[in-house]
């Protein structure tokens, strides 16, 4: 079997209602468009979820499903998709539903268009469907880090992200990462894009995050990168 050029990473824990909607939609929005692969990594869940993907594996040939014997985490969930992967590039989605799959052919369009050194295309979630809390929340999230790390990115959060295999990993792995991938990935030295992109109401299923937990392993986090960007080094190499 010839390796896809696109890899679909999504992470899941308990989203058993919204597996088999989302997977028709990456269905629908990459086939006959690109060689592609769907490849879904359940954190352990405690509902059905990995039941509900298991019986899609045997109407869509594209779906792979990887299981985590204890929940990790969903930058742990990332990562492991991503090194299972095939795909030279990488797309990821929440398994939430919020993300529309229909961005993703913008966001190869974007790629195709852009230097070479361009390496991670971030969605942007110019009119967020949740709470005004949660809105309220993340606009100051991103208002401290913008300040604290100084990645030129509005919305770090959104799950849909186009980026090259070879360089996420290639970066500092650590819990909570996937919130902080403009910024290490500008720290490799690469550049960075932020695109415009649907952002939908959850339709079934709870929110795995609160303000209070998102800010609490925030602070820390955030000082953990500003010391990476800080003590990083890089130099350009020639052979002679």
């Amino acid at each position: 079997m010839n390796a896809p050029e696109l890899s679909v990473v999504v992470p899941v824990f308990n989203e058993q209602d919204n597996v088999a909607p989302l997977v028709g939609e990456i269905v629908a929005a990459l086939r006959g468009r690109i060689p592609f692969e769907i490849v879904y990594v359940d954190d352990h869940s405690r509902d059905g979820t990995l039941a509900a993907l298991q019986r899609l594996k045997q109407d869509v040939p594209e779906l792979r499903v990887l299981h985590h014997v204890s929940q990790s985490g969903q930058s742990t969930a990332v990562r492991t998709g991503v090194r299972a992967a095939r795909g030279a590039w990488i797309a990821t989605l929440d398994g939430d539903g919020q993300n529309d799959p229909a961005d993703i052919p913008k966001l190869l369009a974007q790629r195709d268009g852009a230097p070479g050194d361009v390496r991670l295309f971030a969605g942007w979630r110019v009119h967020r469907q949740d709470t005004g809390s949660k809105r309220w929340a993340s606009k100051w999230a991103n208002r401290i880090r913008a300040r604290m790390l100084r990645d030129d990115t509005p919305d770090t959060g959104c799950g849909i992200k186009l980026f090259e295999r070879a360089a996420f990993l290639d970066l500092p792995y650590f819990d909570h990462m996937h919130r902080y991938l403009p910024a290490l990935m500008q720290r490799a030295g690469w550049k960075t894009v932020s695109v415009p992109v649907n952002h939908r109401a959850r339709s079934s299923g709870v929110s795995k995050y609160n303000n209070l937990n998102r800010a609490l392993v925030g602070i820390s986090d955030l000082r953990g990168v500003a010391w990476l960007i800080r003590r990083s080094k890089r130099t350009a190499v020639e052979e002679s």
